[in-house]
């Protein structure tokens, strides 16, 4: 469980009421910017911004970063942001106050984008300062700086990198303490890898004494990440889905559900050895999306409890299988980690764009449960739920995260523990079959349409019974009556409708007295706060929030568009699926209080999208 070991002596709660915008040593702005580094893909500066997110964390400083990468193995442009907030906003920034540029290919684009009065760390060679004078550079000679350090071309370009950390450490008065103590957690066990980012970062650090300060960016020691840790969605679904019981995995690696499976995979190997050395567990490499999702179904079928987990385009390829799964009624779990689209153009960006597609996935009237995580303490606890679920109402059922969500670290609270036993639904053993003399598979008889089921290997001669997709009868006989057909629709109705008291409820915020309501879901929410208080503060509107955590919908969701008379649904698709699935949902009288407002670049959604979008549309 190494990626929930990040503690520290603070305590920041990003729900807590901003700390006043003080700005001591004359006119800092302490704890309050957003770095931007622009670097190469596959030139080893993902060690090298953690460190530096990591450090800042250990100040007590309340962070967050955002990897935004290319879909090819390496070579083009790749940038990481690290945004502080004193007060304790996660959400991507819009504005970059401070930009390390390292790639000669958007060194310019990358500093022409900036606003008047940001600084630029960069490369001396690239000449930068004379593209713009309303900005505050910082030349540095990289390759002089590391070339001291070994002979090796490969290693210096890979030290390149720890050296600009220990530049932004002088200049934003990082205590160098805490960079060491970072880098010592990054190489845990490499002594000479350690070693030698250290050197580059102390070289770095002591080349920036050099270097006049002339702008207001500034780290300040705070207390508020005490007991806090550092951890992606990915792996935190992980350990969801390890603490659920899984027992059978099959997948297809796909950015950027990849590090999900491989996560799990490590934990399985730590924790599931039993007392004769044999693993209690199965984790199957399948050749392809449709393979992997059959596989966890025929698992889900003899009992197991079965998962896989991809994106998108894996999604598509398992529709014919989910519809098979959601007809027979056979549990199983899948976190689609969602992406912009297919293999090209921007695949490896962040989108909430396979909602409409996955509620409905597969052939006529089928309809799915999906489970909304809005943080990474959420990916685990419905990493968990989602298997109960499945098995509670005898279907598949998506956990829908993002990249953004999944492959980025976040802030957060540890995880509670999980502390009710796992519920394995309606299942008959051979007491009761002895008791009940047989059994009816797909009948009702408890009125909230979810059947009765046994499992593979029970000893009694009533256990068995066909396992069909459309064509049955209460008695899982093949029929193709259209009578007995339109009652197994219904019944699925009933079940899926039921559902809704089982799912995870909305989260709502606010009065409850404001004629204004924003709606989102999944990892839009730290950027909603955000903006809701920049809305409050800037514009004096005030809002209710209500995030939605689950589909079918909650009775809440209604209630709140009943309540207000302009809903803004946020959602990061050009579509407004989520949007959609509403319009479904509630009566048609309520469907005009709905407006969307689509984020669709592939960025992380920013406060300031928001809240310029529903200004201007009240402005109206």
């Amino acid at each position: 469980m190494k990626q929930m070991e990040e503690r520290t002596m603070a305590s920041p709660d990003s729900s807590v009421a901003p700390l006043p915008a003080a700005r001591p040593d004359g006119g800092a702005r302490v704890n309050d910017f957003s770095i931007q580094v622009a670097t190469a893909n596959g030139s080893g500066s993902q060690s090298s911004n953690t460190v530096l997110l990591r450090a800042i964390f250990q100040m007590g400083v309340p962070v967050s970063g955002k990897n935004l990468f290319p879909s090819n193995i390496a070579g083009l442009p790749t940038w990481y942001t690290i945004r502080a907030s004193r007060d304790g906003w996660i959400a991507r920034k819009k504005e970059v106050d401070l930009l390390v540029a390292m790639n000669p290919e958007t060194a310019r684009d990358d500093v022409l984008g900036l606003s008047a009065g940001a600084a630029v760390v960069y490369d001396a060679p690239l000449a930068l300062a004379e593209l713009r004078p309303d900005l505050v550079y910082y030349p540095v000679a990289f390759d002089a700086l590391v070339e001291p350090l070994t002979k090796e071309p490969k290693l210096r370009r890979l030290l390149r990198n720890m050296a600009y950390v220990g530049v932004l450490a002088r200049l934003l008065d990082v205590d160098l303490g805490e960079v060491e103590h970072a880098i010592e957690k990054q190489f845990p066990g490499k002594p000479k890898a350690r070693d030698l980012n250290v050197a580059a970062a102390r070289a770095g650090f002591d080349h920036a004494a050099t270097l006049e300060k002339r702008d207001p960016l500034v780290v300040r020691r705070m207390d508020r990440t005490a007991g806090k840790i550092l951890v992606d969605g990915n792996a935190a679904a992980a350990m969801g889905a390890l603490f659920a019981g899984v027992t059978v995995v099959a997948w297809y690696p796909i950015t950027p559900s990849s590090s999900l499976v491989e996560t799990l995979i490590g934990h399985l190997r730590r924790y599931r050895i039993g007392p004769d050395g044999k693993a209690t567990f199965a984790v199957v490499q399948a050749e392809d999306e449709l393979a992997a999702v059959g596989m966890a179904i025929g698992a889900g079928w003899a009992g197991a409890r079965a998962m896989t987990a991809t994106a998108g385009p894996g999604v598509s390829l398992m529709s014919e299988f989910a519809g098979l799964a959601y007809y027979a009624e056979i549990p199983a779990v899948i976190f689609d980690v969602q992406r912009v689209g297919p293999s090209t153009g921007l695949p490896t960006r962040t989108a909430q764009g396979d909602v409409l597609s996955t509620a409905f996935l597969s052939h006529g009237d089928t309809r799915h449960v999906l489970l909304f995580p809005g943080s990474v303490e959420e990916c685990f606890t419905m990493g968990v739920d989602a298997f109960d679920l499945a098995e509670r109402l005898q279907t598949p059922v998506f956990v829908m995260t993002d990249l953004d969500l999944g492959m980025n670290v976040w802030m957060s609270d540890p995880f509670p523990y999980p502390a009710r036993p796992l519920d394995r639904g309606k299942v008959l053993g051979k007491d009761d079959l002895d008791r009940l003399g047989g059994f009816a598979r797909y009948a009702d008889v408890d009125g909230d349409g979810i059947g009765w089921r046994t499992l593979p290997g029970t000893p009694h001669p009533k256990a068995a019974y066909f396992t069909r997709g459309t064509g049955h009868d209460e008695q899982a006989a093949y029929s193709e009556d259209p009578r007995t057909f339109e009652r197994n629709l219904a019944r699925l109705e009933k079940k899926l409708d039921g559902a809704r008291d089982l799912l995870p409820a909305p989260v709502r915020e606010g009065s409850g007295e404001a004629k204004l309501g924003l709606l989102a879901y999944g990892s839009s929410d730290p950027a909603l706060r955000e903006a809701r208080d920049q809305l409050r503060r800037e514009a004096g509107l005030d809002s209710d929030y209500l995030r939605v955590r689950a589909y079918p919908f909650s009775r809440e969701v209604r209630e709140f568009v009943e309540a207000h008379e302009r809903v803004y649904v946020v959602e990061q698709n050009r579509d407004g699926q989520l949007a959609a699935l509403l319009k479904l949902d509630l009566p048609a009288a309520l469907v005009p209080r709905l407006r969307p407002v689509p984020h669709l670049d592939g960025l992380p959604l920013d406060a300031r999208t928001v809240s310029d979008a529903i200004r201007a549309e009240e402005a109206r």
